[in-house]
This record gives structure tokens, C-alpha cells and sequence, in this order.
């Protein structure tokens, strides 16, 4: 199978046939999740739905979102889940963790209690029964819940609780606010984090120095822990596992110097903080659940003991919700259960057994799909059939549209999924129901997409972004009931949804609205845990419109193949693909600068400013970081003097989990530094530059997920091999509009990941849920 055609110019060689690599085992690094620091530097893991390793997870696993193995030191993907650094210091000292501005409440451990535990038991017995109004709560979670309850009461305006990543809704409506007209953007302050009291970090000091651990990590383990973040590593030193990468061995190390003998192994303060930082790993590679199996195979190779009794423990004590499919497990059946996750039929021993996966998770992750389901079904059963609508279908632009149109119509929930031209049919069907008199608004990931959008309606009042939208920083504002006065929200680039994202845009719809879910099934999935997009899909809890529209010219023929997982050689006489062979990682990085400052703009007029570099990882000889350091010094050199950073940078922002924002340096002054993001001035404080700030000539493909650019080089070096699959793959040939270069080095690997190395599936409990709750109106 040929791999790509025709040359760039300048360019000689060709591609010699190797062996085929095999694909990245199960348990390599993880996806480009991006949230816990790096301890190493090689290529990113490409694909978020990367089944994790419990037991030997990177630390810093990547999107939404497997790294590399091939010789190359190991580097995770942390740009969607923060961009946090912090290397691993040695003799199990603890490494200098993420700055605490990257730390949020949703990231903080929530302690489940039994309470919450058999409601979820109840709620499973009682399949449509609504949640209950968060009782058994405590920590974050009460904390959420009393937000909520403080915004409906009107105590609170509810923008104030949306400058953080989402966090699993405990209530149907979000914050109440005046219906407000559309919102211009106006100058973005990035939140901060957390403050400390001085005598809290000098009490945080004096423990972490005690236990020779860094000081550097004071102020991150207040934000990870709170007020009382001394008195909880005095009293249980492992509690340092909650901050953003710290290691297992490392908190051991801690712990033996401030406990002594008085630890060990199978110490239960030990055990139940591995077990939460299992659960914590696996949600960075895109899982809310774990198996249970999986976890005590994790803490046997850790030195636990007893697994079982571990297990049992850190679920008795909150730490852990344990879910079965079927009958509900007990607490011993957690820690118990038969390794092959068999359970006996009740009543009746002499019935055979059927297996069953018994799944262990944070209570953060089960509330926000539980009540994301809840909300979906909502929107399915509360909406009303229109009539009116067939006149709109039949003024559709192509047949795909018109069948979304119709659909919508009937239905108060509907998923639609197609390529970058089936973008143009959600337009249509916005357009239609505005042209009906109908609240009608499409929200997209990034806000290159969301000029797209806008450009395809010829409305820019009927795009938003997501997080603009969530805000209260775009879009119409909020109803009386706290509700977004919205009859239809689209949501495109839906895969990039993360459940605590979903749950909290679900409860911010009005009975009664519609909601449009589309997007590329093919592409990388969220920065985030859960797989909203495909467990809807996979649930057939509502009408699904697949569009018949195919992406047009070579790059779309060569980006279809790919999904099915055929790498063909396309007609491009335009050169609108080239392929560009490369011995070595140097040789990669000459040319790709070439590319981008000579060869593009000279061949097909288009700037270097306009040309996307994409790669597998951060690390290694040729990821972002060398390919950023040479495209700087070939497309902008200077001294760095703002924090590393010169006017006219191209960077990446990472403001909260989960979003990168690209960007343009402007200046900087006292306030911080000072970035053109799209068009929306954004002003970085300059304790927050170097953890969320990254220059942008070069990104990964989970950064560039969901935005396009006139061209893109697609970067491959050898040592890529095992950090690709199909789709990464998928996503990073898809940024190109005009034209697509791919510096090829990896041989064979890049057909066989096409063809042989799929999203491998994320853990999750969203699609049974949907399964079981009442949906009178959903498609069979």
C-alpha cells in the first residue's frame, strides 16, 4: 500500500518498505491527556481512547487527550489537560508539581460517601427515578452543590462559577442571570488559582521540608488540599498523591521520613490514596471507571499485600464507588469478587454464572454521568414535536440537511456525525430554525471553528464557543429560570465533549429545548474523561443523521480512506498533498522549517503564520519543543525577554484543562503577558506564563483538534512509530484546508496504524445509563 504522493519542491527520495511496527501495547503511555506533569521527554501518546496500565501509567498521559517506546526517553502529552511540568526528583523525593493555578476544584479528590453510594443503588433498581438532591455529599461535591443552591436562591451570580473546568452538576439550572443580549468579546483575565494565606504555605513548608520533600510543592498542595493541607500530610502523608506529579515512591519516601517505622506497605492511609490515584491516572487517559480486577493487579505490583482487602477498604471508606453491571456488588464483592469477574445468579447456585465486569470509580465521574444521563433524557422527553418545520427541510441545501431538519423536528435529541463539509448541514438547519422565530445557536471547541460556523450561516450572532457560552461571555444570556434562552443549541465538534463538560451544559438547557449533537466520529476524543460523543451514538438513545455529504479534493479522499482504515494514494496534481521522506529526527526538523518559511508560501502562496505544524509529542528529538525552538529562531528570533516569550510568538494558551487556546504575543506589562487569541485579547498573569503558556508554531493533534489552517505539516520522525494510530492519524491530516506535507520518517508504521491500530475503547458507564433510562421517543 503506498503511503502519500508526489514531492515538495527540492525535495528527493523516496520511501523505503520496511517490516511493519506492531502496535503500541495495551499499557504504553497514555493518551495525550495532559493534566499531570511529565516525569520524561519523548513523543506524546496519540490517542485518548488508549486503554490505560494501571498498574504502569505515565504520568503524564495525554487527551483527550500512548506514548512513545522506542528508545527515546518518554514524554506524555500535557497540553490539553494544562501543559502542567514538573520533573521527578530522585531517591523518591517528590517532584516539583504544577503551579497551583492549574489546579482546580474538579480536580481535587472528592470523598464518596456510603450515602451517595446507595442512592446510585437505588437509582440503578429504580431505573427512572431521578437523582436525589445530593444528599451524603462532602468536600467538593457539597461545595458544588451549595453553589448551585446559592445561584437559584439568587444569592450568587452563576458567571462566578465557570471561570473552572467543568465539575458534575448536583441541579437541573445553572446559574440564574437576566436574559442579556449577545455578548461582544471583551478582554479575557485568566482565573487564578486558589489563595493561600501566607501562614498556610509556611505551614505547608515546614511539613513538606520535614518530610524532605520539595517546597515548591507547598503551594500546590494547598491547592489541591485546602486551608488544612499541613494538618492532612502531618496526620497522612500519602494525601501528597493528590497533587499533580507526585509519584507513588515518592510519597512513600515522604512518608517514611515524617511517620518512621509506623508505615508500611499495607498501611491504610497507603492504600486507599493508590487506589484514588489509580482512579485520578486512568480519568487523565480518558476513563470514569476502572475494573476492579485491574486496580488490585495495580497494588499487588505496588507491594500491597492483601489487594482485596485494599480494594474493600478504600471502598468501605469512600474513596471509591464500586458499580457492577446487573446485581450490585457489595463491598466484598469489590475486594473479593472472582478474578475472572464472575458472580453467582441470586436464588439459584446451581445456575450458571455469567461474567461481569465489576468497575471502581471517582464519585465525581458518577454524579456527572448520572446526571448527564438524566439531563439527556430530559431533553428527550420533554420536547414537543414541531410541525412547522417541513417548509425549512425543503429549502435545505442538500438532502443531509433537510433529513437533520426533519429530525430535529421531531426529536429533543439528535446526533448527527459527518466530515468538515457535513459541518455546512448544522448551519442549515440553525439558519432554518432561526428563520422560524426559534432561539437557535451553534456552539463549537475553538474559536477557529466557531468563525467557521459563523461564516457557513452568514450570521456571526448565531456562533459560540463552549466555554463562551458557559461563561455567560457569549451568546443570549440567561432566562429567568437560570436556563440558556436557548430553543436550539448545536453543539459541533461534539467528540471533544468531556462528561463533567456535557453534564454541565445538559443542565443549562430549558425543558422543552433541543440539542444537536455533531461531530467526526473518527477523530481524537476529549481532553477529558468520559466518551459522551460515541456513548451516544453507541446508545441509540436518539434519531442519528449520518451525512452522505463527502469532504472534496484530495485531502478529503485521502482523510475519508483513513477512517476506514486505508491509507490509498490519492490524485493530487496540485500538490495539494506531498510527502516529504526523512532519514532522522534532525533531518525532520530542517525540513519541516523549510516547509513552513520557504517552500509553502512560495509553491502555494500561503504565510508562514497560516501554516499548522502537528506532531506526535512534546519530547523527544523532533516533538513540539524542538520544532517550536527552530521554527522561533527561523520565523521570529529574539531574546524571550516576557518570560521566555518575544512579541509576535505564535503560542498556545491553556487557560483550564482541556482547552488550548492558539495565540499571538503582543506585549507584556505588570498586569502579565498580553496575547491576541483569535481576535479576543487575553492577558496571562505572569505567575501563570510558564505553566500555561507554550509557544504554538508546532502542536499536538489533540491541540489541534477541532481547528483548521490554510495548510499543515504533519511531522512523523522515527521515533513516532508507536505514538500513532488511526485516529491520530485521522485528526492531524485533517487540519489542512489547501494543503498537507507530511515529513515521513516512520516507514511502514504509518499504514499499518491506518490499518491496524484503532481507538482502543475508554471505560465509562454513560452508555448503559442512557440504555436503561426511559426514552419513549428514541430511535430504535
Amino acid at each position: 500500500m503506498t503511503a502519500l504522493p508526489g514531492e515538495t519542491p527540492g525535495t528527493v527520495g523516496t520511501d523505503t518498505p520496511q517490516d511493519a511496527v506492531s502496535p503500541p501495547e495495551a499499557g504504553a503511555e497514555g493518551p495525550e491527556h495532559a493534566g499531570a506533569p511529565d516525569a520524561s521527554d519523548a513523543p506524546d501518546a496519540p490517542d485518548a481512547s488508549d486503554a490505560p496500565d494501571p498498574s504502569d501509567a505515565p504520568d503524564a498521559p495525554d487527551a483527550s487527550e500512548g506514548g512513545e517506546s522506542s528508545g527515546t526517553p518518554a514524554d506524555a502529552d500535557d497540553d490539553a489537560r494544562g501543559d502542567a511540568e514538573a520533573e521527578a526528583g530522585a531517591d523518591a523525593a517528590p517532584a516539583e508539581a504544577a503551579p497551583a493555578a492549574e489546579l482546580s476544584e474538579a480536580q481535587a479528590e472528592l470523598a464518596a460517601q456510603r450515602e451517595l453510594r446507595e442512592r446510585i443503588e437505588r437509582r440503578k433498581a429504580e431505573k427512572a427515578a431521578p437523582i436525589a438532591a445530593g444528599t451524603g455529599l462532602s468536600g467538593t461535591a457539597a461545595d458544588l452543590l451549595a453553589a448551585v443552591r446559592a445561584v437559584e436562591s439568587g444569592e450568587k451570580a452563576g458567571a462566578a462559577f465557570f471561570d473552572r473546568p467543568a465539575a458534575a452538576p448536583t441541579s437541573r439550572r445553572p446559574a440564574p442571570a437576566a436574559a442579556q443580549p449577545p455578548r461582544t468579546s471583551a478582554p479575557e483575565a485568566v482565573p487564578t488559582a486558589r489563595t493561600a494565606t501566607p501562614e498556610t504555605l509556611d505551614a505547608v513548608r515546614a511539613v513538606l521540608t520535614e518530610g524532605g520533600a520539595p517546597e515548591a510543592l507547598a503551594r500546590p498542595a494547598v491547592g489541591a488540599l485546602g486551608e488544612q493541607a499541613a494538618e492532612l500530610l502531618r496526620t497522612d502523608p500519602w494525601r501528597l498523591l493528590a497533587v499533580p506529579g507526585v509519584r507513588p515512591e515518592q510519597a512513600d519516601g515522604f512518608a517514611r521520613a515524617l511517620l518512621g517505622a509506623d508505615c508500611g506497605p499495607d498501611d491504610g492511609r497507603r492504600t486507599a490514596a493508590l487506589v484514588g490515584w489509580l482512579l485520578e491516572r486512568a480519568a487523565l487517559q480518558g476513563h470514569t471507571a476502572l475494573d476492579a480486577e485491574a486496580v488490585r493487579t495495580a497494588l499487588a505490583e505496588r507491594a500491597v499485600g492483601d489487594p482485596d482487602a485494599a480494594v474493600r477498604d478504600a471502598v468501605e471508606e469512600g474513596v471509591a464507588l464500586v458499580f457492577q453491571e446487573g446485581d450490585e456488588p457489595s463491598a466484598d464483592d469489590a475486594g473479593a469478587a472472582d478474578s475472572d469477574g464472575e458472580a453467582d445468579e441470586a436464588g439459584d447456585a446451581d445456575v450458571a454464572r455469567e461474567p461481569v465486569q465489576v468497575l471502581l470509580g471517582l464519585d465525581r465521574y458518577a454524579l456527572a454521568e448520572e446526571s448527564l444521563a438524566d439531563g439527556l433524557a430530559r431533553l428527550v422527553n420533554s420536547c414537543e414535536k414541531a410541525a412547522d418545520w417541513a417548509e425549512a427541510a425543503a429549502a435545505a441545501p442538500g438532502p443531509s440537511a433537510a433529513e437533520l431538519i426533519r429530525t430535529t423536528a421531531a426529536a429533543g435529541l439528535v446526533a448527527h456525525s459527518g466530515g468538515e463539509a457535513a459541518r455546512a448541514e448544522p448551519a442549515a438547519l440553525i439558519a432554518a430554525a432561526r428563520g422560524l422565530g426559534l432561539r437557535a445557536l451553534g456552539a463549537t471547541h475553538s474559536e477557529d471553528g466557531r468563525r467557521r460556523l459563523a461564516a457557513a450561516t452568514g450570521d456571526p450572532d448565531t456562533a459560540v464557543t463552549l466555554s463562551g457560552l458557559l461563561s455567560g461571555a457569549q451568546g443570549p444570556g440567561r432566562d429567568e429560570d437560570g436556563a440558556l434562552a436557548l430553543d436550539l443549541l448545536v453543539v459541533l465538534d461534539a467528540p471533544q465533549l468531556d462528561v463533567e463538560g456535557a453534564a454541565v451544559l445538559v443542565e443549562a438547557l430549558a425543558d422543552g429545548a433541543r440539542l444537536v449533537l455533531s461531530g467526526d466520529p473518527g477523530v481524537l476524543g476529549s481532553a477529558g474523561a468520559g466518551r459522551v460523543f460515541a456513548d451516544v451514538l453507541a446508545s441509540h438513545a436518539c434519531p442519528q443523521v449520518v451525512s452522505r455529504t463527502p469532504d472534496p479534493g484530495p485531502i478529503g479522499e485521502l482523510v475519508s480512506g483513513i477512517g476506514i482504515g486505508e491509507l490509498n494514494q490519492v490524485d493530487a496534481p496540485g500538490k495539494e498533498v506531498v510527502i516529504v521522506p526523512v532519514r532522522d529526527a534532525g533531518e525532520a526538523v530542517h525540513r519541516t522549517v523549510q516547509l513552513v518559511a520557504d517552500s509553502v508560501p512560495r509553491a502555494f502562496g500561503i504565510p508562514a503564520e497560516e501554516t499548522q505544524v502537528i506532531t506526535v509529542g512534546h519530547g523527544g528529538a523532533a516533538g513540539t519543543r524542538a520544532l517550536n525552538e527552530a521554527l522561533k529562531q527561523r520565523l521570529n528570533p529574539g531574546p524571550g525577554r516576557f518570560g521566555g516569550f518575544d512579541p509576535g510568538d505564535r503560542v498556545v494558551h491553556v487557560p483550564a484543562p482541556g482547552r488550548a487556546v492558539p495565540g499571538v504575543v503582543l506585549s507584556a506589562d505588570a498586569e502579565g503577558l498580553r496575547l491576541d487569541c483569535g481576535g479576543v485579547p487575553v492577558v496571562v498573569p505572569q505567575e501563570r506564563v510558564e505553566s500555561s503558556v507554550r509557544h504554538g508554531w508546532a502542536l499536538s493533534a489533540h491541540q489541534a483538534a477541532g481547528m483548521r489552517w490554510p495548510a499543515a505539516v504533519v511531522v512523523l520522525p522515527g521515533d513516532a512509530a508507536q505514538g500513532l494510530s488511526r485516529p491520530w492519524v485521522y485528526t492531524a491530516f485533517g487540519r489542512g484546508e489547501r494543503h498537507l506535507s507530511v515529513v515521513h520518517g516512520v516507514d511502514q508504521a504509518l499504514p499499518h496504524a491506518v490499518a491496524q491500530v484503532p481507538a482502543q475503547e475508554r471505560t465509562t458507564r454513560l452508555r448503559p445509563l442512557l440504555e436503561a433510562l426511559p426514552t419513549p421517543d428514541a430511535a430504535s
